[in-house]
């Protein structure tokens, strides 16, 4: 890509995974790929100024966020809402507005996907979205970068998902079925991934072929699977339910025996923070097929590529 021209996709909002084609977000994993491996020292985003919103806590978005805009020259300003006007009671439209006029994107780790897009309705500057409620496209970015790294080609792959249908699983669905892997997702009924998102990723698959498997038999998910991946089962705000999940959560851990119907290379993904002994054994996430902590690398190079796609002149 010429680098004197601004990316076709300056100035949008990357809010969920539907809202990219196939080809764009090629185009973002491949930029990735270029500026993983890229020694220059090239600063792109010079002068530029992310807005970091924070009503979650964070280790791996805040510090990848942060230290990618700082690698690519710009700078990025840290806020929570204890630090802010938004804990006063201030709308998240007002803070929009306000921030518009002094920072180039907008990212925010926020609980309802209703905030974020509200948000991205009343701002004048790219708004990424570093997880709501619904979705986790920057982690989703990360871990087909992963894939490629080690598995050269997308095509013919199969991705198991065993654990709680949420947000990192909506992301990770909904990429898979645009770029024509398959996807099988794995836990108790009650927690699988709502109507309307397996709709939606459902009529992604059906143009490039994926095939979409949701079960409650975890063996039948990671059958023959490339990838087999983890996340923990209770998510930040779900504290109170966290005894419930455990119960319910019995018997989909990722474990030696389970791994077993996986093919003999596959990788082991998690978003992490994890539990070893509740949603993964310390045998799968420290063994020799686990990438968990290049994954959690990637997290950096996949959302500097996004930045620079949607903040470059």
């Amino acid at each position: 890509m010429n680098t004197k021209e601004a990316s076709p996709l300056r100035g949008r909002h990357f809010l969920t995974i539907a809202e990219y084609s196939a080809e764009e977000i090629l185009k973002i994993l491949e930029k990735a790929e270029e500026l993983k491996a890229e020694k220059s020292g090239h600063k792109p985003l010079e002068g530029k100024i992310l807005g970091m919103i924070f009503e979650k806590n964070s280790t791996r978005t805040r510090v990848s966020f942060e230290a990618g805009m700082l690698q690519l020259g710009g700078h990025a300003i840290f806020m929570n809402t204890q630090d802010s006007q938004l804990g006063r009671g201030e709308s998240i439209a007002d803070t929009a507005q306000v921030l518009s006029q002094y920072v180039d994107g907008i990212m925010i780790r926020t609980f309802s996907h209703d905030r974020i897009e509200e948000l991205a309705a009343n701002s004048g500057v790219p708004v990424i979205n570093g997880l709501t409620d619904l979705a986790h496209p920057c982690q989703a970015l990360a871990d087909i970068l992963t894939l490629k790294e080690h598995k050269k080609t997308l095509e013919g792959l199969k991705v198991a998902y065993v654990g709680d249908g949420n947000n990192v699983a909506n992301s990770l669905m909904a990429i898979c079925a645009k770029l024509g892997i398959d996807f099988a997702i794995a836990g108790p009924k009650k927690f699988w991934p709502t109507e309307e998102v397996l709709k939606t990723c459902k009529e992604f698959a059906s143009t490039t072929g994926s095939k979409i498997l949701v079960t409650e038999n975890p063996v039948e998910a990671v059958r023959d699977a490339d990838v087999v991946y983890s996340d923990v089962w209770t998510s930040m705000g779900q504290e109170d339910e966290n005894a419930v999940r455990l119960m319910e959560f019995e018997g989909y851990q990722v474990n030696e025996e389970l791994v077993s119907h996986a093919k003999p290379d596959y990788l082991f993904l998690h978003c992490l923070p994890a539990h070893r002994g509740e949603e993964v054994t310390s045998g799968v996430i420290d063994g020799p097929n686990s990438v968990v902590f290049q994954q959690a690398g990637n997290r950096m190079h996949a959302q500097k590529a996004l930045l620079v796609e949607l903040l470059k002149d």
